[in-house]
């Protein structure tokens, strides 16, 4: 986990939770997605990129189809910036 201090705005599109003492907490947790239109290495990389421009969010793994990443974002997010970018996304697991 990570602290970080942060407006509740942003608050509301990542997660996290304020501790005892009143600092934010980060929680991180990993996700396992399948990605479609991934072809070759400029896929991989140009996926990598969006990932982790992603505030919070860690490109673990990225391989042609799939990718591993440890995110604070919430899945939608994620979903979201990867189909802009052109790699429909399909969630295959999440675990924290």
């Amino acid at each position: 986990m990570f602290l970080c201090s942060t407006s509740r705005q942003k608050a509301k599109t990542m997660r996290l939770r304020p501790n005892q003492r009143g600092r934010i907490i980060l929680t991180m947790s990993t996700l396992v997605l399948r990605i479609d239109n991934m072809h070759c290495g400029t896929c991989i990389r140009r996926v990598t990129q969006t990932l982790n421009a992603l505030p919070g969010t860690h490109a673990q793994e990225v391989r042609v189809g799939s990718a591993r990443i440890e995110t604070a974002a919430a899945p939608e997010q994620i979903q979201q910036a990867l189909s802009a970018a052109g790699y429909p996304t399909f969630v295959q697991s999440a675990g924290a």
